[in-house]
């Protein structure tokens, strides 16, 4: 679900809001319809990533906005050498190799050689997508996730047609879809969540969970689905060799008969095209038609969390849900998908019936919690996981002792950007005191690593702490409140709407 965080920028500044807005996030609030935007420039340098994009692909992304129901007939052409590049140079440096054993630097050496001869063999047919190399990853449950590691001329071609696609599909996609699209990210999945807690009259929380997505993803559905706008066959047939390049596994390989590997650069675009159809579509309808309260959904890839007004219709949705799901070889995850009494008034409903707090839920890495503000009133609490926490510190205890007779300032200048990228996602308002815990029990398994140098390097705690405070940073809340930030990234979002 989670893999690494973000950095958030504090400044929250006044806004005029633009001619054209985007559309909420929290799909409650998204009955307003925008006013008619300025004519779209002949170039366009600007998308919903901020990131570069053709005038063509600019096109193909007006076209996929006004004609809702068009099939896109030629789209590889817009696979340029150019593109490619992009593609390459956005790949990370240092990921491992494939089945095929290139490294990126090895590829860089000649760059604009191996590039024309990559767009040559996919406009001529001639490409061959490589099987994936399956390693697998532990996971903080102790289960394992298999992770695909994909040749990188696999790698360049896949973020190139995935840049072409999200021109179309990100013109379809719903506003409450947050996983891997571009432009948004965990927090502001995070924020339409407590939005939407907190300003709707949520009092039902469903949490569901899909098992094994990833690896049950039917494949002739998901060409069914991507040809609901794609004609192009050359397009389709590049996704079908991706999806059957197999997997290779202690040196056997076996063929892809469902499931996309994750890991693959194509894989998250894949999985929110199948979701679209198997699930967003329909659950929007499902709350046009059949919901008489308040409903909420936010989905990041898989993980799904719908709000309701009323116990009744949660427990409709879910009962439809499964039946939905199942109708595309989909399965909820029994032990992971629930329904909670949770929101504003759930406590003192609960304390009424002579019943314990309010039960608390999880999403992206963060415990929800119904609690109190200082004066009393309702407060939408987020707490980091345990288990997440736990994990992380393992990982930081096994890495100290590989390390452990290294300088001080080596140490320290590691456990530094560590606890940096751990702030930089869990800085969240109602969370300090989790960013102490951790920053102390850091501190301590450095100590433990310090003193066993040697029999005279023992280190005392007052020497600890003059030795942390010169190097690890103190925590912080480095994120604004959920809804000052919705308000910035939705001007035209109303709180009492």
């Amino acid at each position: 679900m989670m893999h690494g965080g973000e950095k958030s920028d504090l400044a929250i500044v006044a806004m005029k809001p633009a001619n054209k807005a985007e559309r909420s996030a929290a799909e409650w609030v998204e009955r307003r319809v925008g006013t008619e935007g300025n004519a779209s420039p002949p170039c366009t340098h600007r998308t919903q990533s901020r990131e570069r994009v053709s005038p063509g692909l600019a096109r193909v992304r007006q076209a996929a906005k006004t004609r809702k129901k068009e099939q896109f007939t030629a789209l590889l052409h817009h696979i340029t050498i150019d593109l490619l590049k992009d593609a390459f140079l956005a790949l990370k440096r240092h990921a491992a190799a494939g089945v095929d054993g290139i490294l990126w630097r090895d590829y860089e050496i000649n760059l604009e050689g191996n590039l024309q001869d990559l767009h040559r063999r996919v406009h001529r047919g001639s490409y061959r997508a490589m099987p994936v190399r399956r390693r697998l990853i532990a996971k903080p449950d102790g289960r394992q996730r298999p992770l695909g590691i994909t040749s990188l001329e696999d790698k360049i071609v896949q973020r190139a047609v995935v840049a072409v696609l999200n021109e179309i599909f990100e013109e379809d996609f719903l506003g409450f879809s947050y996983g891997f699209r571009p432009g948004r990210g965990q927090h502001d999945a995070l924020d339409a969540l407590c939005v939407g807690i907190g300003a709707a009259r949520v009092n039902w929380i469903l949490d569901a969970d899909i098992q094994s997505f990833f690896d049950r993803i039917d494949h002739t559905v998901l060409i069914r689905f991507l040809e609901h706008r794609v004609g192009d066959e050359r397009i389709v047939r590049l996704i079908r060799k991706w999806l059957k390049a197999g997997v290779l596994e202690e040196g056997k390989w076996s063929e892809s008969q469902q499931g996309t590997p994750q890991g693959a650069v194509v894989s998250p675009l894949l999985a929110n095209l199948y979701l679209h159809y198997a699930f967003d579509l329909w659950a929007a309808q499902w709350r046009r038609r059949e919901a008489k309260g308040k409903v909420i959904f936010v989905r990041y890839a898989d993980d799904i969390v719908a709000g309701f007004e009323h116990e009744a219709e949660a427990r409709r949705f879910w009962e439809a849900m499964r039946v939905r799901l199942e109708q595309f070889r989909l399965e909820l995850h029994g032990e992971k998908t629930r329904l909670l009494e949770f929101g504003r008034y759930a406590a003192e409903r609960r304390e009424r019936r002579g019943q314990g707090r309010p039960e608390t839920f999880r999403f992206l890495g963060f415990t929800f919690i119904a609690g109190r503000s200082r004066n009393g009133s309702f407060q939408l609490q987020r707490r980091t996981r345990g288990d997440r926490m736990r994990a992380k510190l393992s990982e930081i205890k096994a890495e100290l002792k590989r390390h452990l007779h290294a300088t001080v300032a080596q140490q320290g200048g590691w456990l530094a950007r560590v606890l940096r990228g751990y702030f930089a996602y869990y800085a969240v308002p109602t969370n300090f005191r989790c960013l102490q815990r951790f920053r102390k029990r850091v501190v301590a398994a450095w100590r433990r690593v310090l003193s066993r140098r040697s029999q005279k390097s023992y280190v005392d705690w007052s020497r600890m702490k003059k030795i942390a405070d010169e190097w690890l940073p103190r925590p912080q809340i480095l994120h604004p409140w959920p809804e000052r930030r919705f308000a910035v990234n939705h001007p035209r979002w109303e709180p009492n709407t």
